[in-house]
């Protein structure tokens, strides 16, 4: 079962919960997984965000700039991918957005065994 929201990160009931950045920021695990979820996806060999995608509730406001939405976007999944203490395993929703992370480990692959590592 799992703890109280506030408390799910430091319990043992919390192991192989889902949370947010709201619950994860402020902690560190020794392993951690990300989801990119539609709002951040590789196109054209970079990184972008599609605020449309994005389900917070504030960034949907008309007050927030298209470049303020972004760099939450950003910082969220930047709050995110760097909990994790030995690794980080991560999921994209967008096809190609997985085949661009492969294509990634693949090439991180053949380096590391070009140079004997």
């Amino acid at each position: 079962m799992a703890p109280p929201s506030a408390l799910w990160a430091t319990f043992d009931g919390g192991f192989e919960q889902v949370g947010c950045v709201y619950t994860a920021q402020g902690f560190e695990y020794d392993w951690s997984g990300v989801i990119l979820g539609p709002d951040i996806v590789a196109r054209d060999g970079r990184l972008v965000t599609v605020r449309e995608a994005n389900a917070d509730p504030d960034l949907k406001r008309r007050a927030v700039t298209d470049a303020q939405c972004e760099r939450h976007i950003r910082n969220i999944y930047k709050v995110l991918l760097t909990r994790g203490m030995i690794g980080t395993v991560i999921y994209a929703v967008d096809p190609q957005t997985q085949a661009v992370l492969a294509e990634l480990l693949a090439r991180n692959e053949q380096g590391r065994s070009h140079h004997g590592v």
